[in-house]
């Protein structure tokens, strides 16, 4: 007892605490210098072929035949983006990537919410099953659905509009329903039991109650669905023929293939086509993040 209270034992003590204090502190902060060096590395490897893309559309064409090349232009031709717009029928392309990326995203967003909303904050039987089911339907391979969804698209006779790139975003999706799922479980079931107590339905619980909080998620879903349908090539590649309805991913390959010498332009040409979905990724990334690291919590 005397030597558990003896000031000299009690001093060392003090002394190996306040050293595992400092080891403690130094190996959290080895370990945050290295994380911090490591996205470092990975972000630059990664803006690499961006900045690329930007100083190859900033090039003359004798600079691009240089070599070695160079890292930053020696003249900017800020005149290759101009070039690149009239080069193909840009206006119109965007215009028709546009239109088909808003009513995607609509109806990716009703869809999979109300289905969502059926798998996770109402009881039924067999609810989970069929959830599985409809989970599974990711992992059908896209080319042996081609061949199926043109012939019934062409007895419906949407060959050459926007329905068949359009209607299908309505129907849901496996993915995007997963992720809302996942976020609307999160919600305290003693609200929904109150809202409907008090004479609510399900649709009005759903828009007023559930699709408020479920913002973060649904921002998510937004950004998915806007990125893949702006960037999609197969789906106007096998249902678009007239010229007049092509979105830019069908429009870039077309202009390769025709001025294939003229990478500035092309590069141009691909600037301006990720500007949009970069700008939508800024603008909603604390929401797209939210939803993403909420919904994985369970």
């Amino acid at each position: 007892m005397k030597a558990a209270l003896n000031p000299a034992n009690f001093a060392e003590r003090e002394r190996a605490i306040a050293q595992r204090k400092r080891l403690i502190a130094t190996r959290k902060l080895i370990d945050k210098s290295l994380t911090r060096v490591f996205l470092i590395i990975m972000s630059v490897i990664f803006l690499v072929p961006l900045y690329w893309m930007i100083v190859t559309a900033l090039k003359s064409n004798p600079e691009l035949a240089q070599i070695p090349p160079t890292i930053v232009p020696q003249s900017w031709e800020w005149d290759n983006f101009v070039k690149a717009f009239q080069t193909i029928p840009f206006a119109s392309y965007f215009l028709n990537s546009v239109l088909i990326t808003v009513l995607t995203v609509v109806g990716a967003l009703i869809s999979n919410l109300i289905v969502a909303y059926g798998f996770s904050c109402i009881e039924w039987p067999g609810r989970n099953l069929v959830f599985y089911l409809v989970l599974a339907t990711i992992f059908i391979p896209f080319p042996l659905a081609i061949i199926p969804q043109f012939d019934m698209f062409a007895w419906l006779h949407w060959i050459n509009t926007y329905l068949p790139l359009v209607v299908p975003s309505f129907f849901a999706s496996a993915f995007y329903t997963f992720m809302l799922r996942q976020f609307l479980l999160q919600i305290p079931r003693d609200l929904l039991d109150a809202a409907r107590i008090d004479g609510a339905s399900e649709w009005r619980i759903l828009w007023q109650v559930v699709a408020p909080m479920a913002r973060p998620a649904l921002a998510a879903v937004a950004i998915f669905a806007a990125i893949g349908a702006w960037n999609d090539f197969m789906g106007p590649l096998i249902y678009l023929q007239d010229d007049a309805l092509q979105t830019l991913s069908i429009g870039l390959q077309a202009f390769r293939s025709t001025h294939d010498i003229q990478f500035n332009l092309l590069m141009a040409a691909s600037v301006m086509v990720i500007v949009p979905v970069t700008l939508l990724f800024f603008v909603f990334q604390r929401f797209f993040i939210r939803g993403v690291t909420l919904g994985s919590i369970r």
